[in-house]
């Protein structure tokens, strides 16, 4: 085990005040969960894989919060001034924590989540960092330039403290102590933020610590260190160089180094190695994860976290804010935005790297015919020989899907297949790669356009004029299909108070026709929708019909009606104002044609025309002025399509009255 430490305010800024930062692409990954925290600072994480729980430091606020493996906070254990660093007993019962505002060594019940013992470690002494080696609890404590290490001994009837451990002199400030189950007898330690990094390891087997190497490296700024789980190398996250290294913890020369960013500050190894690098990264990703002994150039995964704050940058990982689940299924992580709220992240399945599908297919194809689709599956971990991903067709005939042959993928994660689509439109290839221990599981798709064959399709009544009122049957005719026999008939009446609406939708007779009956009250169009299957494409086609006004004009005032030939005259006395009434449909806004005509030398001349406003019930005109003798004349109604104010219906003339006047 190893205990983190909270960085302080004063070494980040020297950090950031010498470097300039440079932003990049960020990656799509994401954390996977998160839950606030009701934190004002964070000083360590520690995760407990017998109970499922995540203990968190919050030294401002004197607490040690508790939350499940989801995030969720369960409880609290207050007052503990200052409590930074944490460990974990080997049975997970017993939650470690350096109390420094009460000089005191405190222990909590993992089970009841409460304080059951504090172990005084002196006065002025200030402990801040337990890691359990060695069958002792060693602690970093003291303050500036009066660093030292101290240990607790709870095996015999009385608890023993014992103080200034390091026979080698002094640290600069009390150490951040790292150490690990599999080598019980070996511990690091270092001073957070200093420039450069000073390190040491200790032989802690004999119940003293024993110095067995020191170096101070070309880091600066430590932010964070662990063992890992053999105890031979401890990683250390500095804010530079840009990379998590490791050093051999025989003598702390260099080994291996994992490629992360600028501005390392945390780091957590699991059990089985995996380690766990981290940085304060507003626009790179956050979090790089690696496999102890595999390539330290490229991550399995990395993760990048949102923003939740007001800055431009995405929320960025608190100092020593990682912790691995002891079975690797989470990585935990405490994250901070720009207001200062902090935040778990539950990272799943990180351990495993992610996968990304690309599929490729030709933008068009011809149906019935061979379709050469090709990809790759992309990771950055290999995957192994003989590996195969699954392919789903999805087309007209298969919804829902129709699972094909599987497909090998080459070393590189290439792959490609044949196949003949048996239905046209959209066929889209889906490949999926179902995840093994070392990756997640990706999927991508692919879409091509395959042919299909023409079928014709028709309507009847295009362009007819019919009388107001009448009933008339639209028939549409479906020509040869594969599987769909079924028709759409929309009808769309003119004028905008009446849209569009399906009115009819069904299969076609033995003959291939399919009708329905439109009351032709408004010039309409009538679509016919045959939405295509499997082997022939879609067809729409139109027959807009045009529909008459009703109209009547009736004349009054007259003094008698005469009949001259067949015609019925109106007689007027020259004094008497003729009176015409016009009954027309109704439409909002619409306007009617008055026409008069004069009868002369045996042939019928226009005598003037004037549009009047219509309303629901009709309209009157009265004929006013000097009347001539001895004239025949007539008149009529007539709705002129737009000139009348709309063109919801066709032009329609009514009969022409006549009249006549006398002295």
């Amino acid at each position: 085990m190893r205990t983190r430490r909270i960085s302080t305010a004063t070494s980040l800024a020297v950090l950031f005040s010498s470097v300039v930062l440079v932003g990049g692409a960020a990656n799509p990954a994401a954390a996977d969960s998160s839950k606030v925290l009701p934190a004002t600072s964070v000083g360590d994480i520690v995760t407990d894989g017998v109970h499922k729980r995540v203990f968190i430091s919050d030294p401002t606020g004197g607490q040690v919060i508790v939350a499940d493996y989801d995030g969720a906070v369960l409880a609290t254990v207050p007052s503990l001034p200052g409590v930074t660093g944490l460990d974990l007993s080997a049975d997970s019962g017993t939650l470690y924590a350096a109390v420094p505002g009460a000089d005191a060594i405190v222990t909590i019940d993992t089970a009841a989540l409460t304080e059951s013992a504090r172990y005084d470690t002196g006065s002025g002494t200030g402990p801040k960092y337990p890691a359990l080696a060695g069958g002792k609890l060693w602690f970093g404590y003291g303050s500036a330039g009066a660093g030292q290490i101290g240990s607790l001994d709870l095996t015999g009837a009385e608890p023993v403290v014992n103080l200034g451990q390091e026979t080698d002199g002094t640290w600069y400030a009390a150490p951040t102590l790292a150490s690990t189950p599999g080598a019980p007898g070996v511990l690091a330690a270092g001073i957070e933020g200093r420039s450069p990094v000073e390190l040491a390891t200790y032989d802690v087997a004999s119940g003293t610590a024993t110095r067995t190497a020191s170096t101070r490296t070309d880091g600066s700024n430590l932010g964070d260190l662990a063992l890992t789980p053999d105890g031979t190398q401890v990683v250390v996250a500095s804010g530079a160089p840009y990379k998590h290294q490791a050093y051999r913890t025989s003598d702390l020369t260099p080994a291996d180094a994992y490629t992360s960013n600028a501005y390392p500050n945390a780091v957590d190894i699991a059990p089985d190695g995996t380690v766990a690098a981290g940085i304060f990264g507003w626009y790179d990703p956050d979090v790089y994860v690696y496999k102890q002994g595999a390539t330290t150039t490229t991550p399995v995964r990395t993760y990048e976290f949102p923003n939740t704050g007001d800055n431009s940058g995405s929320d960025t990982l608190d100092p020593a804010g990682l912790a691995w689940a002891p079975d690797t299924s989470r990585l935990f992580a405490v994250t901070v935005n720009s207001r200062g709220v902090h935040s778990l992240r539950v990272l799943t399945d990180p351990n495993r790297s992610v996968t990304t599908v690309t599929v490729s297919a030709p933008p068009k194809a011809t149906r019935g015919k061979k379709v050469m689709v090709t990809g790759k599956a992309v990771s950055n971990v290999p995957f192994a020989a003989g590996a195969t991903a699954t392919v789903t067709r999805i087309d007209l005939e298969s919804p829902t899907g129709k699972v094909l042959p599987p497909v090998e993928l080459k070393p590189d994660g290439a792959f490609h297949f044949v196949d003949t689509p048996p239905a046209g439109s959209t066929v889209t290839y889906k490949v999926s790669y179902a995840g093994d221990a070392a990756h997640s599981p990706g999927s991508g798709s692919g879409k091509v356009t395959v042919s299909r064959a023409a079928t014709s399709l028709t309507l009847n009544r295009n362009k007819g004029l019919y009388a107001y009122g009448t009933d008339v049957s639209f028939t549409a005719h479906l020509g040869t299909t594969y599987k769909n026999r079924a028709v759409e008939l929309w009808v769309d009446p003119f004028g905008a108070d009446k849209p569009k609406k399906l009115v009819k939708t069904g299969t076609v007779d033995s003959k291939g026709n399919l009708s329905t009956t439109v009351d032709m009250t408004r010039d309409t169009t009538v679509t016919a929708v045959f939405k295509g299957d499997g082997r022939y494409a879609p067809r729409t086609v139109t027959s807009t019909a045009y529909a008459k006004v009703s109209v009547s004009t009736s004349i009054s005032k007259q003094y008698k009606n005469v009949k001259i030939g067949s015609t019925t005259y109106a007689y007027f006395h020259k004094t008497t104002n003729p009176v015409f009434t016009t009954k027309m449909t109704y439409y909002k806004g619409r306007s009617h044609l008055l026409s008069l005509e004069l009868y002369y030398a045996g042939k019928w001349y226009d005598a003037g025309s004037q549009y009047f406003g219509l309303g629901p019930a009709g309209s009157i005109v009265t004929l006013e002025g000097e009347h001539e003798t001895g004239y025949r004349m007539r008149v009529r109604a007539s709705y002129v399509n737009d000139a009348s104010g709309d063109n919801v219906n066709s032009t329609t003339h009514g009969a022409w009255k006549y009249f006549y006047f006398t002295k």
